[in-house]
């Protein structure tokens, strides 16, 4: 079984609408990441199993098909997404092989289920230990070796300036996480500071604590 190329609207609505699963991953030729996810569909799709599921996988160009992207809510890549009967039914954002495998075989064989760190602990606690991670804890798309959009990398720039020690965590790679902390601190987008505990805010805030000399103050205090 080969991993097709899809290359426009039309070919990907007609791929999605197999009653059998159908992976779909949104990828960007410069984006190292979608490299690595793309070898983990290939190695799926040679599964015997999973080939006599009559499991679909497929790669999209996130940009070409902006379109696409937009309606499904795919604002950065590597993003797996999983259909049937033309419907959403799971999706993985970032390239977490594990959850991507996890997911695959649950939702093509009913097998598995997805990865999860502590599947047993209430979100609010997991959102609550997380933030309190470090005194300065970030919230953002990549970590800070390899923040993945402009955003996430100017705060990351701005913090290395300040000298301060922080901690990250990749909301790309726990989508719980990612739309949990949204609803947490009533704050929709990320990324997201936090110190000791509470929420400053978003990449604005910290550029106007930094234009007021504030930042400092606030990050130590």
């Amino acid at each position: 079984m080969s991993v097709l190329n899809v290359d426009s609207v039309e070919n990907f609505q007609n791929v999605i609408r197999s009653p059998t699963l159908t992976v779909a991953h949104f990828s960007a030729e410069w984006a190292d990441q979608c490299g690595q996810v793309t070898e983990v569909l290939k190695e799926l799709a040679k599964l015997p199993d999973i080939q006599s599921s009559g499991a679909k996988f497929c790669i999209c160009d996130a940009e070409k098909l902006s379109e696409i992207s937009l309606n499904y809510k795919v604002d950065s890549v590597p993003t797996v997404i999983l259909f049937k009967n033309g419907a959403q039914v799971d999706r993985v954002d970032g390239a977490d092989a594990a959850q991507i495998s996890s997911k695959v075989k649950m939702h093509s064989l009913g097998k598995g289920a997805p990865v999860n760190a502590t599947p047993q602990q209430p979100l609010e606690e997991r959102l609550k230990a997380l933030i309190n991670k470090h005194n300065v804890m970030v919230f953002m798309k990549g970590n800070r070796d390899t923040p993945r959009c402009g955003f996430s990398r100017t705060l990351i720039q701005i913090l290395n300036g300040t000298g301060v020690q922080y901690g990250t965590f990749d909301i790309l790679t726990d989508e719980e996480v990612r739309q949990g902390l949204k609803e947490y601190s009533d704050w929709p987008t990320y990324p997201q500071l936090y110190v000791k505990g509470e929420l400053v805010g978003g990449l604005d805030i910290i550029k106007e604590l930094q234009a007021s000399g504030e930042l400092d103050d606030t990050l130590k205090a």
